[in-house]
């Protein structure tokens, strides 16, 4: 047995194996992010929220899953029926697809490539073709103006974002995850993190993970009041369905994300606590609570002041922030915090 897994078809069974356990963790993460969102919302507004399916409704997110799949696919007729449901595939697939590079644990990571870093910028950037796909092929203005934001808001935040992780990419001096993460070890525990150094990039990274995602205050292309719902307005049962997913998969990319860059991956915060994946999957959880509970605070934001923090904002200050890290990094400023590849660590 153990020299058929050395041949190609074993290889590629494992290789299947483990890509079934990722999505297998993303999608049941899935049913139980949709629940908490709710459940969170509602505590916040005094209300119960889901309670009757299951104990404590828990198995509200299956029972909604199930509607949605054996409803029937209603697809306008003026619509480019191809493209009309390539869309919601193609924003589904792209979610996935970006785990791939994504470490659970020291070794726990489908590939382990040194571009990782390109790799998910790259897949979240092909992201937004999905939306601008679902709002044109659906040949109706509202969804048609939704995407356009969409596109607009998501090129705007995601050089913000990238910019960010430059910073981090020079204090490693790599952009793959793994050794960012052990970059980020020491003898302080949540103290050697990239928290620390990068404190004010912390804020901007989540701020712009929530507008890349179209989460609140930054849902402008979903605006109900102004476009019905936007790009989706014209979609229903399945493809509905992959349009919700494709969106709460990325924005837990977002929280592994941050949970990788700024707070040690799956490190124990307290030295001597043994490192594992459970601190990477509890930090994920965190940052989703930090997304809901901004859901349910805020409120929205008009489009001129979305771009305008963007472009005016974000954008200068996240530039700036590189060119500091340079120069901290090539003098070791501050006792190497901000070059972790010239200190060993």
């Amino acid at each position: 047995m153990a020299d058929f897994f050395n041949t190609p078809g074993g290889i590629a069974i494992i290789i299947l194996a483990q890509v079934l356990a990722v999505v297998a963790f993303v999608m049941i993460s899935l049913l139980f992010l949709v629940y908490g969102d709710r459940k969170i919302w509602a505590a916040v507004q005094m209300r119960r929220g889901p309670n009757v399916v299951g104990i404590y409704g828990l198995l509200q997110s299956v029972a909604d899953a199930l509607k949605y799949v054996v409803k029937e696919v209603v697809i306008p007729a003026g619509a480019d029926r191809t493209v009309f449901i390539l869309a919601p595939l193609t924003s589904f697939v792209l979610a996935m697809i970006a785990w791939a590079v994504i470490p659970f644990n020291d070794g726990w990571v489908l590939s382990d490539i040194n571009v990782a870093i390109l790799y998910v910028f790259a897949v979240s950037s092909l992201e937004v073709y999905g939306v601008i796909m679902g709002g044109w092929a659906s040949n109706s203005k509202y969804p048609f103006l939704g995407s356009l934001r969409s596109a607009a808001q998501m090129i705007s935040y995601e050089v913000s974002i990238g910019l960010i992780i430059v910073g981090v990419i020079i204090s490693t001096g790599s952009m793959n995850f793994g050794a960012i993460v052990h970059a980020q070890d020491g003898s302080f525990g949540l103290f050697n993190w990239y928290w620390l150094p990068h404190f004010p990039m912390v804020f901007l990274f989540f701020i712009s993970a929530l507008a890349e995602t179209n989460r609140p205050p930054f849902d402008l292309p979903e605006a109900e009041s102004e476009l019905v719902a936007g790009y989706q307005v014209e979609y229903s049962a399945t493809p509905f369905l992959l349009f919700m997913a494709g969106e709460y998969i990325a924005i837990f990319l977002m929280c592994a994300l941050t949970t990788l860059l700024f707070f040690g991956g799956w490190l124990s915060p307290i030295p001597g606590l043994p490192d594992g994946v459970l601190w990477m999957v509890g930090k994920m959880a965190f940052f989703f609570f930090l997304f809901a509970m901004v859901k349910a605070i805020t409120p929205r934001y008009r489009y001129d002041q979305l771009m305008r923090l963007g472009w005016k904002v974000f954008l200068p200050f996240s530039l700036a922030w590189v060119v500091f890290v340079a120069f901290a990094a090539r003098f070791d400023w501050f006792w190497g915090a901000f070059a972790r590849w010239s200190v060993g660590g």
